[in-house]
Formats: C-alpha cells, sequence, structure tokens
C-alpha cells in the first residue's frame, strides 16, 4: 500500500515523543533532592521511579488494543493530558505518598505514547522513507531522556527548586497538549484511525455497529484472536526477544559504560561521566544516520551491522588492555552500535504487523524494551560486583551476540512474509 509522506504527523508524534520521555525520566535528576525534602531513603525515592515503569508496562498492551480498536490521535492526546496532569501533581506534591500517586498517573500517561506514536507514523509513511521517520522519532526520544538533566540544574542555577523544574517540564507539556489537540483535527480520519479502519474493513468489527457493553464482551474473543495472529505469524515474537536482548545489552553500556572507564582504564569519575554523557549524544546523531542507511540499504543489513560491531567493541573494551584513549574511543562508539540498528528494529516491526495490530504489536515489543530495562542495571551490577567489569562487559558482547543470532532467524522469518 502507497501512503503519502506526512512530515506533519511524524513531527507532531516527535514532539510528543520528547514530552514523554521527559516525564519518563522526571524523578531521576531530583533524587537527593526529593530524599531531604521528603525524608525517605533514595530507595523510597526510587520506588517513585519504578512506580512509573511498572505502570508504563502495565498499560502497554491495553493501550495498544485501544489506538488499535478506536483511534490512535485519541490515545495520543491522552497520553499526553495524564502525563502532564502527573508531572504537575508531582511539582506540587505535600507527601511522599501524593509523589507516587502522581508518579502512577505520570506512568499512565506515558504508557499510552508507543501504542499512539508507531501507528500513526506506520500510517502516514512510505517504505521508501519509513526507516528515517522512526529515526526523528527515536532521535526526539533521546532528547526527551535529556530534558529533566537540564531543568533541574537550570532551576537550581536560578535560584529555584525541584519543584520549579517539575513545573516548567509541566507546562511545557501541558502547552504541546493543546497545541496537539488542536493539531489533530488536520490529521484525515484514515491516519488517525487507521487500525480501526482496516479491522472494519476486515468485516471483523464495524465502526460504531455496537454498543459499549458489546464491544466490552468481545474484548476476550479479540485477544484470542490477537494471540492467534501472533501464533501465526511468529516474527513479531522473533522481534520482542531481539527488542527485549537489546534493552539487556544497550542498558548495561549507558548504566555501566562510566564504570568501566573509571574500574577498567583508571579515568576519573568526572572523565568518565563525561565521556559516558558524550556516548549518548554520539548514538542520537547515529540513530539518525541509521534510518538513512536503513532505508537505502534495507533494515537487515542495519541490524547484523549494528550487532557485529557491538559483539567486537565490548569484547576489545572488556580486555582492559587499551590505551585510555583508545578504551576512551571505543566507549563513545558502543551506544551507537546499538543505536545504528534501532530505525531498522523499528521498521520490521511495522513491516511484520497487520495495519489492524500496529499498536499492539509496538506495544508487545515495548514490554521487551521494558523488560530489558528492568533486569539489565540490577544484573550487572551483581555482575559488576562479584566477577568485575570486564567480565560485564564481556557478557554485553555475548548478548549482543545472541541479539545477532535473532537478527538471522528474523531474517529467515521475513523471506516467508509476504508483506514485507
Amino acid at each position: 500500500m502507497t501512503r503519502r509522506p506526512a512530515p506533519f504527523v511524524i513531527g507532531l508524534v516527535a514532539g510528543s515523543h520528547v514530552i514523554n520521555h521527559a516525564y519518563l525520566l522526571l524523578f531521576a535528576p531530583a533524587f537527593p533532592l526529593l530524599r531531604e525534602e521528603f525524608g525517605v531513603s533514595l530507595a523510597a525515592v526510587g520506588l517513585a521511579l519504578g512506580i512509573v515503569n511498572v505502570v508504563v508496562t502495565a498499560g502497554q498492551l491495553p493501550l495498544g488494543y485501544v489506538s488499535d480498536a478506536y483511534s490512535h490521535t485519541a490515545v495520543l492526546v491522552g497520553s499526553l493530558a495524564f502525563g502532564t496532569l502527573g508531572c504537575l501533581l508531582a511539582a506540587v506534591a505535600p507527601t511522599y505518598e501524593w509523589l507516587l500517586a502522581a508518579a502512577a498517573v505520570m506512568g499512565l500517561g506515558v504508557a499510552g505514547h508507543h501504542p499512539a506514536h508507531y501507528p500513526l507514523i506506520s500510517a502516514t509513511t512510505t517504505d521508501a522513507y519509513r526507516s528515517r521517520a522512526y529515526s526523528v522519532h527515536g532521535f526526539a526520544g533521546a532528547v526527551g531522556l535529556a530534558v529533566p538533566f537540564a531543568a533541574v540544574p537550570a532551576a537550581l542555577a536560578l535560584g529555584g527548586g525541584w519543584r520549579d523544574a517539575f513545573a516548567a517540564v509541566g507546562v511545557l507539556g501541558a502547552l504541546y497538549a493543546i497545541g496537539t489537540v488542536l493539531a489533530v483535527r488536520r490529521i484525515p480520519r484514515s491516519i488517525a484511525r487507521a487500525g480501526a479502519l482496516a479491522r472494519a474493513d476486515s468485516g471483523d468489527d464495524p465502526i460504531g455497529g455496537h454498543r459499549l457493553a458489546d464491544r466490552l464482551r468481545a474484548v476476550p474473543g479479540r485477544l484470542q484472536g490477537y494471540a492467534r495472529t501472533l501464533a501465526g505469524s511468529p516474527i513479531v515474537l522473533v522481534l520482542t526477544a531481539l527488542w527485549f536482548v537489546n534493552s539487556v545489552a544497550a542498558w548495561g553500556i549507558r548504566a555501566y559504560a562510566a564504570t568501566l572507564l573509571d574500574q577498567g582504564y583508571g579515568l576519573s569519575p568526572e572523565l568518565a561521566n563525561t565521556v559516558t554523557s558524550a556516548m549518548l549524544i554520539v548514538g542520537a546523531v547515529v540513530l539518525l544516520g541509521g534510518g538513512y542507511l536503513a532505508d537505502r540499504t534495507g533494515p537487515m543489513a542495519m541490524l547484523f551491522a549494528g550487532y557485529g560491531s557491538l559483539v567486537v567493541l565490548a569484547s576489545i573494551a572488556a580486555s582492559g588492555l587499551l590505551p585510555a584513549l583508545a578504551a576512551v574511543t571505543i566507549v563513545l562508539l558502543l551506544a551507537a552500535t546499538i543505536d545504528l540498528s534501532r530505525p531498522a528494529r523499528s521498521t520490521l516491526t511495522d513491516l511484520a504487523s497487520e495495519r489492524s495490530d500496529v499498536g499492539k504489536n509496538f506495544a508487545l515489543i515495548t514490554l521487551g524494551v521494558s523488560g530489558g530495562g528492568a533486569v539489565a542495571p540490577p544484573a550487572f551490577g551483581y555482575i559488576i560486583e562479584a566477577a568485575g567489569v570486564g567480565v560485564a562487559f564481556l557478557i554485553v558482547a555475548a548478548t549482543a551476540g545472541l541479539a545477532l543470532a535473532l537478527s538471522v532467524r528474523v531474517g529467515g522469518l521475513q523471506g516467508g512474509q509476504t508483506n514485507i
């Protein structure tokens, strides 16, 4: 199916990605300030961020279903609205318990952004520009993750506090949400409700043909139908496993690259953290290039190039035998190996999906991403304490090898998919 590129829609969801990712890591740079404010332990403050992620994980598939069955733009707007409400509630939290409740509301909002974003991009892009569209979306998300880390120090430098930083992020989100409410009116129904229209075209669920009670009773049957679809199209399940393994490797790199440079190569903690920050910037730039290359060469080439490079670079870095400058150079490239293939992974998931299942399928692979983020930091932390940072990065290399094997499997399944 040929579709006209729509920079307007891609720009709209990219902006939403910035806002939602800012909410996702809102608490992280304020941990010491929150601990002092509410008189709780660092672990208790970390629970607030944990609640955000738990709610995000739990909300993926339900909101993916709502996005596909009803409206992608409704989930887009609702995601921004609830995320903004949670952010502003956190800014005025009088107690620790209030902060936790605000975290839950914010998590509910963040949970909806992928189930809305990916189907909208899918419905509005052509094959020639698909990976580039996903690379713009991914780059915007990387910018969003940096927003809290800029907002909190800026507020402190101006004589304010964490509440001012949270409020500023919340006001930015509120303005963007209002603008989105107005902007979605310009999105054609064929894009805004692409999943629902595809289901109606198949005769499975005529839009407006049932009362609410009838729709609710039909949900279990539809979920069973989706499970049968997954069983008949295992490439989506393999891609979910690939996103999980990729997430494990990515979190191992992001969380412990500074530790590798500090403990393995003798850099000062300050310099090691600076190099890690630069590594993330390099990765975000490479992500944009990865989208362009995936459109030119095909997505599979990017998977093999990215994971093959990570196996080699992580193995070399783990040795601890490099000169410090060479170690810094390799670390700067580590995140880039992961980010190079991100647009390709998104494109493959899109192309493997029926139009009526895009939101649910991307919700499913996001569960893989969240699962990797939950497992990797404590697991790699334990490995570093028990066996050393070099062993941890050898395991990163082995994880990349597993991702390479899964990529080969994706390539094999891709050949049997008529819609890819």
